[in-house]
């Protein structure tokens, strides 16, 4: 097993359990839909960790959008859950997600950069789960924890982010 990450520092100096599965991310990238069928966990309870960036920046944070693997931000939808309808919202290009984060694109982690000046959002369907796949903070590194539990830690705001289909 890899190393402890600071993600899995923060769970186990709050007693929150947790279950680490690797999967081989050294020679290629791998979407998140890749990602979920590698651990063998449906689509739906590997959530991806997303950068969404303000515009002008100057108006909020920037966010950290986890959604299912499988689905997509639809940032209309996400500006309205947020009350900023009126305000743009943007994906950042992944030279901007790295450098804001310090992380590489796939190992992005709301656990990770907790306190680093990012609101953090969970898309609403993860109510519908018990457990929850989210990166540890480095790429081909997920951590299995109760979504109760990943609120919980990152303070995260429960909202629509994704389309009805």
């Amino acid at each position: 097993m890899t190393n402890k990450l600071n993600s899995m520092r923060v769970l186990d100096a709050r007693k929150i359990p947790y279950v680490v599965t690797e999967y081989d991310a050294a020679r290629e990238f791998h979407s998140a839909t890749q990602a979920a069928q590698l651990i063998g966990a449906p689509g739906e309870a590997v959530y991806k960790t997303l950068v969404i960036l303000r515009d002008p920046p100057k108006s909020g944070k920037p966010l950290l959008v986890m959604i299912a693997s499988s689905r997509e931000v639809d940032l209309k939808i996400l500006a309205q859950s947020l009350g900023a309808a009126k305000q743009k919202l943007r994906m950042a290009t992944q030279r901007e997600a790295e450098m804001l984060t310090g992380l590489q694109v796939g190992g992005i982690s709301a656990l990770a950069l907790l306190n680093r000046g990012f609101e953090i959002v969970l898309d609403e369907r993860a109510r519908a789960l018990d457990q929850i796949h989210v990166s540890a903070g480095q790429r081909g590194v997920d951590v299995r924890l109760a979504v109760k539990d990943l609120l919980a830690v990152t303070n995260a705001k429960v909202m629509r982010a994704t389309s009805e289909t």
